[in-house]
């Protein structure tokens, strides 16, 4: 009766990506769409992607912290963000955080004016730049999110988002509104929900690929509940044998590439889920696949492991480059991304610097200090030369500890706040970093907007 009542009220949703759909189909019959192709080209041709500016530092334009420390829940306090990434129309931002909670930021109208460049940088320690827009809680971790790939402000029907957690099925959410929109639900052997390890929209947003422990579930977009189809990844033997961790789209040649932690990588053809390649090369489990923009590379990275790792899609036999990040010792993901323009690759690390590699031939072009701890995720602008980062990792209350020693000894709070840096610096092993942490201390657990040079600027 629930599954029912549930389909019941999501079939408003399916109608309106079916509405979404006819309206293209109409202008195929009509005739026009040759001609809406023609203004897409034109419009294209007319745009001119910003060439981003390396060789300068980037500004930090906008900054949050407080309230992803604000206590909310008995655990809240050990909060920390997990990843970010930008909507596909540029409008807003989307945030993961360890308080199973994902937060939505608008990008504000100043964002776009001329007059950003001049604007003052943003304080760090302060009040956050401005509110979420937009707070989805989920009942327990999330593991994975992802946008609409056709997501746009201006039609509320495609202003979606999906979100897999522990123990719940995917979620569709409303990014106006914030409510459950619909649920995709995949069942176990013993008729329980089996929660997905990640998740991506194929490239024209038809269907949801969730993947599973050795199978891949795709979800029809317009029909909501528990039908999908199943894909086994252990056909012939050499397929993947773990839990799905990533899920990538060509943009170009109807592949899609899966990563696993069991240190595997595997290509398919989209339509049949026709096995391709198996990569292997990782030191870690795959936590992240990533294809070029032209679909002709595909980047790889691992859980601990310290390397990007480059693969030719026409000639997998050999490794083309690797590209390195310090994630040698985090448990965490990390995430990189490429810009528009596809020339350049940027990642974070858990030494808190963003890194920015050449793609060309694997160059290190430059790198900057975006936080003081890991910085998880990093997430280029579709269109504006904007980036945004995550940074955070889960504490044990070893602060605490040393907070409680200091004040005994009557030390302020500046000084026992340094005394913990030091120390940790001193047992590490790396008392030489202590003027780079210390002079970043306050900017932890924190999302940042980072804005670039770019050679029209110039």
């Amino acid at each position: 009766m629930e599954e029912a009542a549930e389909e019941r009220a999501a079939a408003p949703v399916a109608a309106e990506f079916e509405d979404a759909a006819e309206n293209g189909t109409e202008g195929e019959e009509g005739g026009s769409a040759p001609a809406a192709e023609e203004d897409a080209a034109a419009a294209a041709a007319a745009y001119s992607w910003p060439e981003l500016r390396f060789d300068l530092p980037p500004r930090r334009r906008y900054h949050f912290a407080d309230q992803f420390r604000s206590p909310c829940s008995s655990s809240s306090a050990g909060n920390f963000l997990k990843g970010v990434k930008w909507s596909p129309d540029g409008s807003s931002f989307l945030t993961s955080s360890d308080d199973n909670s994902l937060r939505m930021f608008y990008l504000p109208e100043d964002a776009y004016s001329a007059a950003a460049e001049h604007t003052a940088e943003a304080a760090v320690g302060g009040q956050d730049s401005y509110g979420a827009s937009l707070q989805v809680n989920e009942g327990e971790p999330v593991y994975d999110f992802c946008w609409y790939p056709y997501m746009s402000v201006s039609d509320p029907a495609t202003c979606v988002f999906a979100s897999t957690s522990r123990d719940h099925p995917i979620h569709l959410w409303d990014a106006t509104t914030g409510e459950l929109r619909c649920t995709y639900r995949a069942y176990d052997a013993m008729d329980e929900i089996t929660a997905a390890l990640s998740i991506s929209f194929n490239s024209t947003g038809s269907k949801l690929f969730a993947g599973y422990n050795k199978a891949i579930r795709v979800f029809d977009v317009h029909r909501p509940g528990r039908d999908f189809e199943q894909y086994s990844l252990l056909k012939g033997g050499e397929g993947p044998t773990g839990i799905i961790s990533s899920i990538s789209f060509s943009p170009q040649n109807g592949m899609l590439a899966v990563g696993s932690y069991s240190q595997t990588t595997a290509v398919y053809a989209e339509g049949n889920m026709e096995p391709l390649y198996v990569l292997h090369g990782q030191l870690g489990g795959v936590t992240q696949v990533l294809f070029s923009k032209d679909g002709n590379y595909l980047y790889t990275g691992g859980r601990k492991d310290p390397y990007i790792l480059c693969w030719d899609i026409r000639n997998t036999v050999d490794i083309v480059y690797k590209l390195y990040r310090s994630c040698d010792t985090t448990n965490q993901r990390v995430q990189f991304d490429i810009e528009p323009c596809g020339k350049h690759l940027a990642t974070g690390g858990q030494d808190g610097m963003v890194h920015i590699y050449d793609l060309q031939g694997g160059q290190w072009v430059t790198g900057f200090q975006a936080a003081a701890d890991t910085v998880n995720g990093f997430s280029f602008h579709p269109y504006l030369p904007l980036a945004t980062t995550s940074s955070g990792h889960r504490r044990f209350g070893m602060e605490d500890e040393f907070e409680e020693e200091s004040s005994l000894a009557g030390v302020c709070q500046c000084s026992r706040l340094q005394a913990f840096v030091m120390r940790l610096c001193c047992l590490n092993g790396r008392f030489s970093h202590f003027i780079i942490y210390f002079a970043h201390l306050g900017d932890e657990n924190c999302c940042s907007v980072w804005k670039f040079s770019c050679s029209q600027e110039s």
